[in-house]
């Protein structure tokens, strides 16, 4: 989708949930800090309601376990995990993508393959370039125009 205020181009909601097993593949985290990395990535508008609900999901399917992180200062906090099940989810995920991303890639093969049958290129020569075209020398040393005269 694409904001109108800046121009930039939020990824789908539909994505968000690959990107935070990725993210639990590697290290547990709190939800602020799944929400921080994943506004890295790109995920700019995501609500932290949906968020909160989409891990409680993920947990009900298993695909996720949380704790209580009573360490450190301030109320306690879950930290998430990914599960084996969610490993595997992942891994079946990212073989879907890849399917995807070739789709993706034929498509703008046509799409740019269109345009440039559709709509002339515009390159520009160098004049130096086109004169040197249009100009050959003899071997007397004059020179000759491209159609065989000389100038």
């Amino acid at each position: 989708m694409v904001n109108q205020d800046n121009q930039s181009i939020n990824p789908s909601k539909n994505f968000v949930l690959p990107f935070i097993l990725l993210l639990l593949s590697k290290v547990s985290l709190h939800g602020y800090e799944i929400s921080q990395r994943l506004e890295a990535f790109g995920f700019k508008t995501l609500d932290q309601g949906n968020l909160y609900r989409t891990l409680r999901q993920l947990e009900k399917d298993e695909l996720l376990s949380s704790e209580w992180d009573t360490t450190g200062s301030g109320p306690a906090k879950r930290r998430y995990s990914i599960t084996k099940a969610g490993i595997t989810y992942l891994k079946g995920y990212a073989n879907q993508l890849e399917t995807y991303q070739s789709l993706l890639d034929q498509f703008f093969k046509m799409y740019t393959s269109f345009f440039e049958l559709y709509i002339p290129s515009f390159q520009k020569k160098d004049p130096i370039e086109k004169v040197n075209n249009s100009r050959r020398r003899k071997d007397d040393g004059t020179e000759e125009n491209g159609n065989g005269s000389s100038p």
